[in-house]
């Protein structure tokens, strides 16, 4: 096995450990929709504000998500490397493709 594959190959199992809790995968489905407030995303998911902040952030830090200051708010977005397919209902991660079907 060459350095590539290996280097590929951890670059996948990262992007797919981080995908691999469900909170933050519900996330990203609903990011995939548009951008969201945290307001937002909380009266979906009905979880702890602060939960909500961790995973928000583990996904901004793996390049998930990005946010942006709305005044006093925070909106979050799906990030622009992330290649939506199928109509939004996929992620291409460039190591595989995750359907949301």
């Amino acid at each position: 096995m060459n350095s590539k594959s290996t280097s590929s190959q951890s670059f996948c199992v990262r992007k797919l450990k981080v995908l691999a809790d469900t909170t933050r995968l519900s996330v990203l489905e609903i990011l995939m929709e548009g951008p969201k407030h945290v307001g937002e995303l909380n009266a979906v998911l009905g979880i702890e504000q602060s939960l909500l902040s961790h995973h928000l952030k583990v996904l901004r830090e793996e390049g998930f998500v990005t946010a942006t200051r709305d005044g006093k708010a925070v909106l979050y977005c799906c990030a622009p490397n992330i290649q939506q397919r199928n109509g939004g209902k996929a992620i291409d991660l460039g190591c595989c493709l995750l359907c949301f079907d």
